[in-house]
């Protein structure tokens, strides 16, 4: 029980580690959480930042999902205790105790966390999210149709219990994150990937 409170709490501070901030400061942009969106997240970064950065972000951002549960798994710790660990990760990339709480959306994060968990879901997941965003030409409608699938992706490709709960209460998490996103998509405002 003190091993899974050790790697949860890890987790959450690997996850603060706002990978969009840190970029931009190493190369010298603008605070991701000034401009645009005001979100620290790579489709601002690439907006604003450029395609390097927002590389870097995106993977910086997936890994803070999947070190943290790779290597609770690695000294053993069971299904409960690794989703709370990927939870964990992916509520420090929202509320990063490093950064005043301003985080992202945690799209990415939440990838890396499915990925480690449970990797054919987390490949559906990216998969859903590439062909809407292929489709669609918007990040935000993407990630809320990966978000909705992705429960139901775990529960038939893996179905353990915790991480079907676990992957609920993320998913849910995110779509409170994109609520503007959302107003926006009902508003025919959403800003595009490409632009037209």
């Amino acid at each position: 029980m003190i091993d899974d409170v050790v790697w949860i709490v890890a987790g959450y501070l690997f996850g603060s580690l706002s990978t969009a901030v840190i970029v931009s400061r190493l190369m010298g942009l603008a605070d991701p959480r000034s401009y645009g969106s005001k979100n620290p997240g790579a489709t601002n970064v690439l907006r604003h930042g450029g395609k390097k950065a927002a590389a870097l972000t995106l993977l910086g951002d997936s890994v803070k999902g999947v070190i943290p549960v790779l290597l609770a798994k690695a000294f053993g710790l069971a299904a409960p205790g690794l989703a709370l660990v990927g939870l964990a990760a992916f509520l420090g990339h929202l509320y990063p105790v490093f950064f005043g709480f301003r985080g992202g959306k945690g799209v990415a994060t939440a990838a890396g966390v499915l990925l480690a968990l449970a990797w054919p879901v987390g490949l559906a997941v990216l998969a859903t999210w590439i062909v809407v965003a292929l489709v669609g030409n918007i990040s935000s409608l993407a990630a809320l149709v990966a978000a909705v699938l992705a429960p139901l992706y775990m529960q038939v490709i893996n179905g353990t219990p915790a991480y079907v709960v676990m992957t609920v209460v993320l998913s849910a998490l995110l779509i409170w994150r994109h609520r503007s996103n959302i107003r926006n998509l009902l508003a025919g405002t959403e800003g595009k990937i490409r632009g037209d």
